[in-house]
C-alpha cells in the first residue's frame, strides 16, 4: 500500500513537473490571423511570402549589389527607373520606405501582395498595372536588395532626391 502512494505521489510530481495540464499554447508564438485582411503581424510588417523571419543585413555587399544590379537590369528596369515614376515605383529608396523581407517578398509573391496585402492594394491602385511575377530565387531577391541598398546610399551622397511613392505623398525637405 505504502509502495502505491508512495508511486501516486511520484507520478503526480512527474506530471506537474513536466508542465502535464498547464497552458501549452502560450507558449507557442502567435500565427493566427490578427486583423481585418486576415493577416498576422509579422505578414503585416514584412509582406507575404516565402521570407518568413527577419533578416539583420549588416554593411552593404558590394559583390551581391553587382549582382543585383544585373537582375534588376534585366527583371525589374522594363517597369522600375532608381529616380522615376514608371510602370511601377521610382526604387533608389525603397529600402528606406519598406523592410527589405517585404520588399523580398513583393518580388517572390507579387500576386498574393497586390490581392491581400494593403500596401500592396494601394500601390495597384495608384500604378493600375499589377507588379508581374519574375521567376526570380530568394538569392536573386537578397542580391537586388543589397543593389537598392548602395543606391539609396549613393543618392544620399549625390543629393538625389526621392520621388514621392503616392501622389499625395508629401516629398520630404
Amino acid at each position: 500500500m505504502k509502495a502505491l502512494c508512495l508511486s501516486l505521489i511520484l507520478f503526480s510530481l512527474l506530471l506537474a513537473g513536466c508542465g502535464g495540464g498547464g497552458d501549452e499554447t502560450s507558449k507557442q508564438p502567435d500565427t493566427g490571423k490578427t486583423n481585418e485582411y486576415g493577416l498576422t503581424d509579422f505578414e503585416m510588417t514584412y509582406g507575404i511570402g516565402p521570407v518568413k523571419k527577419r533578416l539583420f543585413l549588416g554593411q552593404i555587399n558590394k559583390a551581391l549589389a553587382k549582382k543585383g544590379e544585373n537582375i534588376f537590369a534585366t527583371k525589374c528596369a522594363p517597369c522600375h527607373k532608381l529616380d522615376e515614376r514608371y510602370i511601377g515605383p521610382a526604387q533608389r529608396y525603397a529600402t528606406e520606405r519598406r523592410p527589405p523581407e517585404y520588399l523580398m517578398n513583393m518580388m517572390l509573391n507579387p500576386d498574393e501582395m497586390v490581392k491581400r496585402h494593403p500596401e500592396g492594394k494601394k500601390l495597384l491602385a495608384e500604378y493600375l498595372s499589377p507588379m508581374t511575377y519574375q521567376n526570380i530565387t530568394e538569392e536573386d531577391a537578397r542580391n537586388v536588395i543589397e543593389y537598392l541598398r548602395l543606391t539609396a546610399q549613393e543618392g544620399h551622397e549625390n543629393n538625389i532626391p526621392e520621388v514621392p511613392l503616392y501622389k499625395n505623398q508629401i516629398q520630404k525637405p
